[in-house]
């Protein structure tokens, strides 16, 4: 696959590689359709939970009861993650 860009784009690349960051200008555009990936599918995740939350209607709990279970849930998984780690 051959990729012709502008020069001032090319002289950006040109300059990410010559910084150290990537060993050729293939493993820059590489690392940028990998982190395009990524960005899709979180992206997704994303609208996913939001149309389930749409779904679910509309909650009888306050925002503070919400705020309060979303700390305790935060907290239970950083306890979780201690654990692991020891």
């Amino acid at each position: 696959m051959n990729i012709s860009l502008p020069a001032k784009l090319k002289s950006y690349v040109e300059s990410r590689v010559s910084e150290g960051s990537y060993a050729s200008s293939s493993d820059y555009i590489r690392d940028l359709v990998r982190r395009d990936q990524e960005y899709e599918i979180k992206r997704d995740r994303l609208h996913a939970a939001i149309e389930e939350g749409r779904a679910s209607g509309i909650s009888d709990r306050s925002v503070e009861d919400i705020i309060a279970d979303a700390k305790k849930h935060i907290k239970k998984e950083a306890n979780a993650k201690r654990k692991d780690a020891a």
